[in-house]
């Protein structure tokens, strides 16, 4: 998976912060990389005109899988990572799962679509568009309707990373259920390894993934000169202990804190978060 790991890295979809600048993460948090998979559209500008798009388009159910669909179609003609990590998912699913077993593929809104439809477009399947509140739409041929009852269909679920997979608990697994189908598989691009393959091991779901967020990314990273040693350590000390990371980093700088309240916005807004964690 080289190719994928040099696609992550040079759309800056993994990007790790300078020494002394860790990212602010919105759990209140403090770490040195940020996971942005949907730059794996070909850039971030790109990436985030489709995050506009999805927003504008998607209270309009019965329509909007017809231009997200189109969109990605395009968009896999024409970008050369994009088109390369799609076919890396091919692959992957066409070497790991038996793909006349799956009767759907599904994503969730909102990134899991970046994936999502174009897999669904290579393999055949009818697409299930899943939306935040649990409801969900079938789109194939260009055509969307709702279905009630899927009769028991398996479905391989596309996600762009997970994490602790909460999504799928809270989500994705009961607007399928709903529907009477399975969620009997998951493909992510990338797996935190915080949690989330255990929980969908739980549900009976066979989690795959292309990436782990390990040790070994960062060092092929560094081999490759995505990111130098200075970088490199401080990935591999957040990893072996994230918790000892933030102590030791507010140690050292401690105006940290107060700077980031002083920038305003979002950044205030998580080290005020991360205020009211030390004062428990």
């Amino acid at each position: 998976m080289q190719q994928l790991i040099n696609y992550l890295f040079e759309t800056r979809a993994i990007r790790v912060c300078p020494k002394g600048k860790p990212f602010w993460y919105t759990s209140g948090k403090i770490g040195p990389y940020y996971i942005n998979t949907h730059f794996l559209f070909g850039t971030e500008e790109k990436a985030n005109l489709f995050l506009e798009k999805i927003d504008i388009l998607k209270d309009n159910k019965n329509i909007c899988s017809k231009e997200f669909h189109r969109t990605v179609r395009e968009n896999y003609i024409k970008d050369a990572v994009y088109k390369g990590t799609i076919d890396i998912m091919v692959e992957y699913i066409r070497q790991n799962i038996n793909v006349e077993d799956i009767d759907y593929i599904s994503g969730g809104e909102r990134r899991d679509w970046f994936f999502s439809f174009m897999i669904a477009d290579i393999l055949k399947k009818p697409h299930i568009t899943l939306f935040k509140d649990a409801s969900s739409v079938i789109y194939e041929n260009g055509t969307s309707l709702e279905k009630n009852d899927i009769k028991g269909a398996l479905v391989l679920h596309v996600a762009d990373l997970i994490t602790s997979a909460s999504s799928y608990e809270r989500a994705w697994v009961p607007a399928i259920n709903k529907i009477n189908g399975t969620i009997k598989w998951s493909l992510v691009v990338v797996d935190r390894l915080q949690g989330g393959g255990k929980l969908l091991k739980s549900l009976s779901i066979d989690s795959h993934a292309l990436a782990f967020i390990d040790e070994r990314v960062f060092k092929k990273a560094c081999e490759q000169a995505y990111i130098d040693e200075n970088q490199l350590d401080l990935v591999l000390k957040y990893i072996k202990d994230p918790e000892a990371f933030m102590d030791t980093f507010l140690k050292e700088n401690p105006d940290f804190i107060s700077a980031s309240l002083n920038e305003g916005g979002k950044i205030a807004e998580r080290a005020k978060l991360l205020l009211k964690s030390l004062e428990k």
